[in-house]
């Protein structure tokens, strides 16, 4: 893999979408009370920074947030991990399936971990060179199973991935120090 340029990346997973089961998740927007919790992420970040997010509405729409009028990029190599529309009938349905994911296991019609990792990493090498061009700390709106499974392919986690994943919040805030090579949660 190739190194990522600068001090130290702040990943930001979404706000609390409004959930609609008839709506892909990844089509979901920022719940409008979750406005005010992505504007608190604010406190965590220094600007000038460079902020990209996924394309994804909620991802977009928090970092924006953080963001104030400053320009936030949109990337799809930091989409969450791709997987069938299917509404689990209770919330342990999905979080065993992404805990397992974490765990490295594949449920049927889910992303390759392996693609999952190489796409999102390329976008953080790609931002990462660009923001140190800049000055500037690299802020990246995104998800909790994506990069979740790219930290843990280049960092040693303080967990596992799937407790990692699992302790993440709506929103959270992570930091990555490059040259310590830790991850550390800001927020809890």
């Amino acid at each position: 893999m190739t190194g990522v340029q600068g001090e130290r990346v702040i990943v930001v997973r979404h706000a609390m979408p409004t959930v609609d089961p008839d709506v892909p998740s990844e089509q979901w927007q920022l719940a409008q009370e979750s406005r005010v919790a992505a504007r608190l992420m604010r406190l965590h970040v220094c600007h000038p920074a460079y902020y990209v997010a996924s394309t994804e509405p909620k991802a977009a729409q928090t970092m924006q947030e953080i963001a104030g009028a400053q320009r936030v990029v949109r990337d799809a190599g930091l989409a969450e991990v791709h997987r069938p529309h299917v509404w689990f009938t209770d919330e342990k349905g999905y979080h065993s399936a992404a805990q397992a994911y974490a765990r490295g296991e594949c449920p049927d019609g889910w992303e390759p971990r392996d693609q999952v990792i190489e796409r999102f990493d390329a976008a953080v090498v790609r931002h990462a060179a660009a923001a140190a061009e800049q000055n500037r700390t690299l802020v990246i709106g995104t998800h909790g199973l994506a990069p979740t499974v790219w930290m843990a392919s280049r960092y040693q986690l303080a967990t596992d991935p799937a407790r990692f994943w699992a302790d993440l919040r709506f929103p959270d805030i992570v930091e990555i120090d490059l040259h310590a090579q830790t991850v550390t949660c800001l927020t809890h």
